[in-house]
């Protein structure tokens, strides 16, 4: 028997997981918690409603400006208009002073571990010439990730009444953000110590943890945030170890009656999802999902083969017996069908649920058999055959006997 194999081609193959409300109670009244392994959304609560983001503001503001520095190791000298206003609307500060040479490294890592505001508006000044010129290309930038709900009017994130975002597009910015290499060795630092060795900078994010004695040592970095309008707020990416899996999680509006609850969301959140989802091989590479037969064919069948194995981030309790492979498509094909033809649909279904669905394609041409014609033919040749023997068989003459 001639076995030919078509491997199956995914054509929406999605990570799977029902993106519902947190499973977990939380303080905080927005949030989104992103699986970065495949940029799906596990979780969220109120993720793309219109709020303050306060700090979180310097994600963007640092993204900014790491595009449109040429050397972050170039020295720019501090302004009084640096300082303009900060002390008036209790803007926290990194710790510069007037007249002071800094390099823009120092002033990204002030701008994003104490989150100086003093930081952001001199990036923005020596970057652009004004405060509103960066601005500009804060809002440009946000256009430019398709951010609708998404408006600045400041670098520091100081409550303003054009200045917003939500959880969603926050995790957008921080996901786009942490792609630049620079930025990303930020967001993973603890501490700086500045070029002319006068400021040491710790992250507010560890700061706060240890100042609170929440052991968190899984979350890589963040960026928290606070003010009267948004409340307490916290963007940060965790690693979990044991299934390999890197989250993204942004929190907004959690009680300023204390300074932890969005510290005690992050360690809550991160860890239930930790301890309750992983990955579930649900297809294995080479498994066979379905033989189809051929007509006139001397491949005699198609094995659908898979190429790789293929992952579901599920729930712990998933029990993969229960899952149904299912395909919806020819029976049969033809010797003449084109190579790269659709042949069908496969279908992973579990307790009535479509996890996922694939197409297949004709994957190797086919070969025309005479043998396999004739076989499937045999009765219409036969009848043929007797046919065109009747019309070609000799006719016998008639004699005429003479009288």
């Amino acid at each position: 028997m001639y076995l030919k194999k078509v491997v199956f081609i995914l054509i929406s193959f999605f990570m799977f997981i029902n993106v519902s409300a947190m499973d977990v109670d939380t303080y905080s009244k927005n949030a989104v918690l992103y699986n970065l392994n495949d940029d799906s959304v596990v979780a969220e609560e109120a993720k793309d409603e219109i709020v303050s983001i306060a700090s979180m503001t310097k994600i963007m503001t640092t993204l900014v400006a790491l595009e449109n520095i040429d050397d972050i190791n170039e020295k720019v000298t501090l302004t009084s208009e640096v300082f303009k206003g900060l002390k008036e609307a209790n803007a926290s500060v990194a710790g510069f002073k007037v007249g002071e040479k800094v390099t823009y490294k120092d002033l990204l890592y002030g701008a994003f571990l104490p989150s100086g505001a003093d930081a952001t508006n001199a990036l923005a000044i020596n970057i652009t010439g004004s405060i509103d010129k960066f601005v500009d290309l804060m809002n440009q930038k946000a256009k430019e990730l398709n951010l609708a709900n998404t408006h600045f009017s400041n670098t520091t994130g100081l409550d303003e009444e054009d200045h917003y975002s939500t959880v969603n597009d926050v995790a957008i910015i921080l996901k786009t953000a942490l792609k630049n290499e620079t930025f990303k060795e930020i967001f993973l630092t603890d501490k700086y110590l500045t070029s002319d060795k006068l400021l040491t900078f710790t992250s507010t994010l560890k700061k706060s943890l240890s100042a609170y004695k929440i052991s968190a040592n899984y979350i890589l970095g963040g960026k928290t945030g606070y003010t009267l309008d948004a409340g307490r707020c916290l963007a940060s990416m965790a690693y979990d170890e044991v299934n390999d899996i890197y989250y993204l999680l942004v929190t907004a509006n959690a009680p300023t009656t204390t300074g932890y609850y969005h510290l005690l969301d992050a360690k809550n959140i991160y860890e239930y999802y930790f301890d309750n989802y992983k990955y579930f091989d649900l297809i294995k590479e080479g498994q066979n999902i379905t033989t189809i037969k051929t007509k006139y064919a001397k491949e005699k069948n198609l094995n659908v083969v898979s190429n790789q194995n293929i992952k579901k981030y599920l729930k712990n309790d998933f029990d993969i017996s229960k899952l149904e492979i299912k395909y919806d498509g020819v029976d049969t094909v033809n010797f003449n069908e084109k190579v790269g033809s659709k042949l069908g649909t496969i279908s992973l279904v579990y307790e009535g649920n479509t996890l996922d669905s694939f197409d297949t394609f004709l994957n190797n041409k086919l070969h025309f058999s005479i043998l396999a014609f004739i076989k499937d033919n045999i009765l219409i040749i036969t009848v043929l055959i007797i046919i065109l023997l009747f019309i070609l068989k000799p006719k016998k003459k008639l004699k005429h006997k003479r009288v």
